[in-house]
């Protein structure tokens, strides 16, 4: 008998041998039909994986992350199973669960057009009905390059895994058989609902140097109903899209002369403004001094950071009288190098330097998406220098601080603690310290967390705060990063009240993340209809006939005299279609005049969202929405 101790802490004693499903079984016959994955001692494993030795088991559903990318990895496996019944001359590449849904990678002599995507979804629903159990099965690598003759591709992969020494890893569902590490569902039964989105081009691996893909991206769910609210969300989405609104709204530009790098143009720049306004505002309070660290410095530098090792990939360089330089990918390193300039005594400490700096890194063409990835954008920086006693206070004031800004603009958020990576430098002590550090500030703020295994920084492990929007999606934005190891590298001294010299630790943190990218999600956050404080025109001036024309020209100059961001719209056009131009516009204002408000010196106000809120004096008028701004209410 072994002994299994259950995800509530219970233990329950079972023959050696049982399965995952089986356990599931026994607990209930509802948790066995909504199981997905299986994770035994924190690793996951397939629900059909026996259990030979005592163990802690956690049976993880849909609700799960990790069950729900059990899900959608298997129905990548039946989309990639329909393909090949329906197109057999298709050579298939890589078919990953992603953060919403699947994709799969295909080789085909022509791009899948929306009648094989339905096609594809008909053929998909009979391998459901099929009910085709999914098993996994290894074998060396000589006999696993016999199981897919004529797939390159797959090929390609085995040859890699061959140089590890490892046993290659199959699943197999009907006649489908494809190479994959797992897990999967038992069976392609439990896949009720399936929306294939989209087919789009993709180069493998991702490399323009490689031969372009297709694409196929798609969504499921164990229940039909959660389909349609999901696709329900979509168009909701495809309504707030930042790059469409981006463009009718006059904020940014996407050029084929820059791709990735974003144009902003007087609107947009009227936004961005505002916002590193309020940054500096929020951080001035905070206790944090603003630097400006040099664009491009010397590959030495970039050396000594460890960035040049780890990062180099992603970094854009050049060479000035024959030496290497590189364009800053990360802003610390000048932090770093502005710190030593001076001594620095325990008095100095915690020191808050915050810099808005822009860092180019170089993403991969088929990765950029509108303002959420590009290749230049402006982080809204900070590194913090302390003692070690200092840590726990100076991270729970960052969280602090981060929490008075997200709520400002009404995003809810979660938190993930993650861990040292594969890639890293430092000792383990250090890892240890810093970790416990972070754990110890979350559980002091009461703020719950998951830990997110082996996804730090290759210099610290760090808290990520992800952002949910207004129709339920997130976004990873904030960070706090505690760094050992570049106070050590740069050998940054304080004085301590001993008079000897000791090592600071150091906080690389971000609330943005990226200026750009922020502006892209509250674009779509409050669907271009920003609060009054945050629109780049706060109110339109419209006059019914030509006659009013001075009194608005007057009204116009009286606003822009009071701080208001105010436009007059002088064309000779029907009131109707200037209220319709401002409302595409989603100003949050307009005042209407005609002859009955010039003579009585008021205006007629309409409120976006509202409508008609009556005839008002200018000067209430200007109190209400000065109010409104100051506050920084949301609408």
């Amino acid at each position: 008998m072994i002994q299994v101790t259950l995800k509530d802490g219970s233990v329950r004693s079972f023959e050696a041998g049982v399965t995952c499903a089986d356990v599931a079984k026994s607990l209930g016959m509802g948790l066995y039909k909504a199981a997905c994955v299986a994770r035994i001692d924190g690793q996951e494993a397939d629900l059909r994986t026996p259990l030979t030795a005592d163990c802690a088991l956690e049976i993880l559903t849909f609700e799960e992350e990790a069950g729900k990318k059990a899900f959608w990895h298997t129905t990548s496996h039946i989309l990639a199973q329909a393909v090949l019944r329906l197109f057999p001359e298709a050579k298939f590449a890589i078919g990953p669960a992603i953060d919403n849904g699947f994709y799969y990678d295909f080789d085909v002599p022509t791009p899948f057009t929306p009648e094989d995507l339905a096609r594809l979804e008909a053929e998909m629903a009979k391998i459901v009905k099929e009910d085709l159990p999914v098993e996994r099965f290894t074998c060396p690598i000589e006999q696993a390059r016999e199981i897919l003759p004529g797939q390159p591709y797959k090929r390609e992969l085995m040859d890699e895994h061959a140089d590890k020494g490892e046993p290659i890893s199959f699943y197999r569902q009907g006649e489908f058989t494809d190479l994959c590490a797992g897990p999967h569902l038992l069976s392609t039964g439990a896949v009720k609902a399936v929306k294939l989105l989209s087919s789009t081009g993709a180069y493998w691996r991702g490399s323009e140097k490689n031969k372009m893909l297709c694409r196929i991206y798609g969504i499921s769910f164990p229940k039909k109903a959660e389909l349609e609210a999901y696709l329900t969300r979509l168009e909701e989405a495809k309504k707030r899209d930042h790059r469409r609104l981006g463009r009718e709204l006059g904020l940014f530009a996407l050029l084929e002369e820059g791709p990735g790098f974003p144009f902003f143009l007087p609107r947009g720049m009227v936004l961005k403004n505002l916002l590193i306004n309020y940054w500096r505002e929020v951080h001035t309070r905070a206790g944090y001094q603003e630097i400006s660290t040099p664009m491009m410095l010397n590959r030495a530098l970039w050396e000594r950071s460890g960035h040049w090792d780890h990062y180099r990939n992603n970094m854009y360089t050049t060479v000035i009288d024959d030496t290497d330089f590189a364009i800053k990918p990360m802003n610390c390193p000048g932090g770093i190098l502005v710190y030593q300039l001076e001594p620095r005594s325990y008095r100095d400490l915690p020191l808050r330097m915050g810099e808005l700096g822009v860092v180019h890194r170089h993403e991969m063409s088929g990765a950029l998406h509108g303002l959420m990835r590009v290749r230049c954008f402006t982080q809204d920086d900070a590194h913090i220098f302390m003692t070690r006693e200092q840590i726990k206070d100076e991270i729970k004031g960052v969280v602090r601080l981060i929490d008075e800004v997200y709520s400002l603009f009404g995003f809810k958020y979660h938190v993930e603690l993650s861990t040292r990576p594969e890639d890293s430098m430092g000792s383990d002590e250090d890892w240890e310290s810093a970790t416990a550090a972070l754990r110890a500030a979350l559980d002091e703020l009461g703020l719950p967390y998951k830990v997110n295994e082996g996804d730090g920084a290759f210099y610290g492990p760090k808290i990520d705060f992800h952002l949910e929007d207004s129709i339920g999606r997130t976004w990873q934005c904030g960070t706090i990063q505690l760094d050992f190891q570049l106070p050590e590298r740069f050998e940054l001294e304080y004085t301590g009240a001993d008079g000897e010299k000791h090592r600071p630790v150091m906080i690389h943190r971000v609330v943005f993340g990226s200026i750009e990218r922020f502006i892209g999600i509250l674009i779509e956050h409050f669907a271009g209809a920003f609060p009054a404080w945050l629109a780049p025109v706060q109110v339109k001036v419209l006059p019914i006939s030509e006659r009013q024309t001075d009194y608005c020209r007057a009204l116009t100059e009286k606003l822009t005299a009071a701080g208001l961001r105010a436009e007059f719209d002088s064309r000779n056009e029907k009131i109707g279609y200037k209220i319709r131009e401002a409302q595409l516009q989603k100003v949050p204002y307009m005042l209407v005049a005609g002859d009955k408000e010039v003579e009585a010196g008021t205006v007629s106000v309409r409120r976006r969202g509202e409508g008609d809120l009556g005839a008002m004096p200018v000067e209430a008028f200007v109190a209400k929405i000065q109010k409104e701004i100051a506050d920084k209410a949301r609408d």
